[in-house]
This record gives structure tokens, C-alpha cells and sequence, in this order.
């Protein structure tokens, strides 16, 4: 029998606001000591009362309308009642039954073109303390509680089941990191545990309305985690359907190390959480014109500027996919073309060159000393970058010394002619230079030239390879070629 996956995603984003969701301690918790950023509210004491945090409630609005959801006029917030020791009061002020938005869709791609999948709704929470696990030197466990953590503002997006396959899952949270990025609401930085990610995953045969029982899946801090875990999950279940063995809804932990999914604990139903209206806080009226101020306020979003960097600039939607993923690295893109520099590059192909750097060697570098686009910009920045992407398109130096220049330019600070000047790296484009030392190279590797004259075309990049090496990669490649092939054929 076939069997299909469904698989239905929920995030949770920190959002970046100066203080916590209900009380006014610091958000800014991530390199302060434990329990430093904590006041009676957030800690849990009787007695204590909560207030809202408008800069978060107008993030998740955002976030909503972003993604096309409804947005309510009325909206509450309710005590969700589980008795983890995270979470000291024994409850989490969250929303079930009134979220701030609703019935919205996020579009990925998919096979080179679009789907669009279904937001069950956008709510806000509050996120819980972080518990630290030892072992004592008498092999003891225990756990520690650092409460700094608890009461910072959580959203969650609430994805539907329409996802068919892990890679559609890693395209949505892709796009959906991006978004949030975006919209400034989150760092959504799923290594750092701003941008979290639980799955929902079951199968159903084909053709079937009917899916098994649905297994949640936690523990996956990277998009490469939840794309492995998803798909060890499916091939698990489809092997316990075709044994004719029972699916349990359970909650399963991904543990990176053995590359599986482990049970954790029956998966809980909404009525175990009890929710009641939090009797502290009182509904929300969301008015028109507030929700319109905040649409007016968005900035032009991922799908858009993919859109028209496809029709403005012709770019393919490869590249711009791979664009637009970074709010950071688009902004950098288009800061380029704005520059004089920009305008000195072959004319119709001005972007894709910009592209191709970017998505190249700056990519490589950024990826290599582990850092961001942000850092890059500090050092090299749009108008030096398009310099060297001119000057290596002018013919005065070649592919091979220019990104060996950017690398310099990155560490350095320094202008690409400066470092060209000081290195002696112009290239050679003089015939009567490079006639020696491609006469040189032919009188040194008489078994190549052979190979050659008996049809192996792979002996000329082999000699045009000696060339470059002789003047330590100066020479220009095209006139390198033609010249060895003049003198091969006239040989």
C-alpha cells in the first residue's frame, strides 16, 4: 500500500522587544548571568498581577497580516495549566480560543513552482524558564532552573497539514524565517532558540481521507535536524502500517547523535491543558484603523521583492530565491546596484554579475569565518564590491586574482586597486609577455602537447594551467588559450 505524509508544522518566534512579555524585566537575557533578569511576575509569586506588552501585540499583528490571516476585533488570552518545572506557576498565559490572526497562507516553492500553505492561526504567549541539565560528580542528575527566559514574548504560527514531504517542510520554515526576518518582529535564529520548531507528522494511504494517529516531534535546532527527523518519522510509521502494527499519538523526541525519533510521552489533547479566560487580563478590542496602520507599515515582503527582482532586473528564480532568503543580504544586493560603480559593468547583465558574486565568493567567505552578510558590509561595502566586480570585468585583473582580492579586501578593510598596486596583480594582456612564457611552457611539457595533437582537449586546460602558475595567475586566460592554440596548431 502507498501511504502519503502530512505533516503540519508549528513555530515559535521570540520577539524582539525591550522588555518581557508581562512584566517589565529585560528581554535581553541571552548573555546575562542566570536568574538575573527575573522580578516577582516573571518568577511566578502570588499575588502578582500581569500587564501587555503592546510592542509584542503589534509584532504578532504584523506577523498575521503578513501572512494573510483575518484579523479579529475581539481577542483574549488564557491560562493553559501544565505542571512542567519550567514553568513555575503551574500555568502559561497563551490564546486558544482567540487568536490574533487567523486563516492566513505562506507560499514556498515547490518543484519550481508555487504552493501555498494554509496558517491555522497566529497567537502570543509567554515563553517559559530554561532548565539546565547535570550529572553530579557522584553521578547524580539533577536540573537547574534559570529563569531569565520566562515571560519573554512567544509567538506561534500555527501551520495546516498541508505539507507532503520534509523538503516542503524545510521550504516553509525557510521562507517563514525569512518573512519574520523581514518584518523585524524576530532574530529567528533557530541555533540560538529564538525560531523553534515542533512537527506534526501522520500518514494516510492514498486516495484516503484517513490518516493514523498523529506523532509530534520535538527537539530539532536546525532546519537539516527537522528535515532528517521528518523523514526517519515517515519511513517509521510507513513500516508500522505495512507490519499491521497500531500508531500511537505520542510526543517523540529527535536525538541528533542516533539520527531517530524517541518516545517522550502520550501526546497530550487540548482538554488536558484545561484553558479558562485569564481572569488577570482583560480582552482585546482591535480596531480597524489600528490594524490598517500596521498593514501600511510593512515593508515589502520576500514572495514581492522575488517577484520583481525577476521582472525588474531578470534575474532566475534560482537566484532569486537564494536572494531574498536574508532580508540583510537582498537589502546589500540592491545597495550595490545603486551604486556608480555598478553602472561600468557589461550592460544587460549588471545584476546577474552582482548576483553571482554574492552568491559566490561572498557566500563562501561569509560561510567560511561563520559570520553574516552585516559583518561583510562593515568591511567591504557595496561600492568596493561592484570596484572589483568592474575591475575584473574591465580585463584589468582575472576571475581567479579578483576573489583572491575580495579576500583581502575582507580581512584588510582596503580598496581592491590599492591591494592590485601593493600585490602586483594586474593582469598581463600583452601578447609579446605572454609569448614567452607560453613558448616556455610547451618546450616543458612535451607528453601534453602530444596528447593534444592526438585529440585529448584536455591537455590544453592542463597547459594553460602552467601558464597561469608561471605568472602566478596574472595572465589573461582567453589570450592564454588562443595563444597556446596558435602555436600548438602552427607546431
Amino acid at each position: 500500500m502507498n501511504f502519503e505524509t502530512i505533516i503540519g508544522l508549528e513555530v515559535h518566534a521570540q520577539l524582539l522587544t525591550n522588555s518581557k512579555m508581562f512584566c517589565r524585566c529585560s528581554a535581553d537575557y541571552a548573555d546575562a548571568l542566570p536568574n538575573t533578569h527575573v522580578c516577582p511576575v516573571c518568577l511566578g509569586m502570588p499575588g502578582v498581577l500581569p500587564t501587555i506588552n503592546q510592542q509584542a501585540v503589534r509584532g504578532t499583528i504584523a506577523t498575521a497580516l503578513a501572512l494573510d490571516c483575518t484579523i479579529p476585533e475581539y481577542t483574549r488570552f488564557d491560562r493553559k495549566n501544565y505542571p512542567y518545572p519550567d514553568l513555575m506557576k503551574g500555568y502559561q498565559i497563551s490564546q486558544s480560543y482567540a487568536p490574533f490572526g487567523h486563516s492566513g497562507w505562506l507560499t514556498i516553492a515547490v518543484n519550481g513552482g508555487k504552493k501555498k500553505v494554509g496558517i491555522d492561526n497566529v497567537h502570543l504567549e509567554e515563553d517559559v524558564a530554561k532548565l539546565l541539565h547535570r550529572v553530579s560528580p557522584d553521578g547524580e542528575s539533577y536540573s537547574l532552573v534559570d529563569v531569565n527566559r520566562s515571560g519573554v514574548p512567544l509567538m506561534e504560527i500555527v501551520g495546516g497539514p498541508d505539507l507532503r514531504s520534509p523538503e516542503e517542510a524545510r521550504q516553509y520554515l525557510i521562507q517563514l524565517r525569512s518573512l519574520l526576518q523581514y518584518l523585524g518582529v524576530s532574530t529567528a535564529n533557530m541555533e540560538e532558540g529564538s525560531f523553534r520548531c515542533d512537527a506534526n507528522i501522520s500518514i494516510r494511504p492514498e486516495s484516503s481521507a484517513e490518516t493514523t494517529a498523529k506523532v509530534e516531534v520535538k527537539n530539532m535546532n536546525s532546519f537539516r535536524a527537522v528535515y532528517r527527523a521528518l523523514e526517519y518519522e515517515a519511513k517509521r510509521q510507513r513500516k508500522l502500517a505495512e507490519e499491521g502494527k497500531r500508531l500511537v499519538q505520542e510526543t517523540r523526541g529527535w536525538v541528533e547523535e542516533k539520527g531517530k525519533t524517541v518516545a517522550q510521552r502520550t501526546k497530550e489533547y487540548a482538554h488536558d491543558y484545561r484553558y479558562f479566560p485569564e481572569p488577570d487580563l482583560p480582552p482585546l478590542a482591535i480596531s480597524r484603523e489600528w490594524a490598517e496602520e500596521i498593514r501600511t507599515e510593512l515593508p515589502e515582503l520576500p514572495e514581492a521583492r522575488r517577484d520583481r527582482f525577476v521582472a525588474q532586473y531578470g534575474l532566475p528564480l534560482y537566484d532569486t530565491n537564494l536572494l531574498t532568503s536574508s532580508r540583510a543580504m537582498t537589502d546589500y544586493f540592491e545597495d550595490c546596484l545603486r551604486t556608480k560603480e555598478y553602472h561600468k559593468l557589461p550592460q544587460g547583465k549588471e545584476a546577474k554579475e552582482v548576483s553571482n558574486w554574492l552568491l559566490g565568493e561572498v557566500s563562501r567567505i561569509i560561510n567560511a569565518g561563520n559570520t553574516d552578510i552585516d559583518n561583510f558590509k562593515g568591511r567591504v561595502g557595496p561600492e568596493q564590491l561592484c570596484r572589483l566586480i568592474a575591475l575584473n570585468a574591465e580585463g584589468a585583473i582575472n576571475t581567479v586574482v579578483a576573489k583572491s582580492v575580495l579576500e583581502e579586501m575582507y580581512k584588510t578593510g582596503k580598496g581592491a586597486e590599492d591591494i592590485i598596486k601593493e600585490r602586483g596583480l594586474s593582469q598581463i594582456s600583452d601578447t609579446g609577455a605572454l609569448d614567452t612564457e607560453v613558448a616556455k611552457v610547451i618546450n616543458t611539457n612535451a607528453q601534453a602537447v602530444a596528447d593534444y595533437k592526438a585529440g585529448k582537449a584536455q591537455s590544453l586546460k592542463f597547459l594553460v594551467g602552467q601558464v597561469m602558475k608561471a605568472t602566478r595567475g596574472r595572465a589573461n586566460p582567453k589570450l592564454v588559450n588562443e595563444l597556446l592554440k596558435k602555436k600548438l596548431e602552427e607546431g
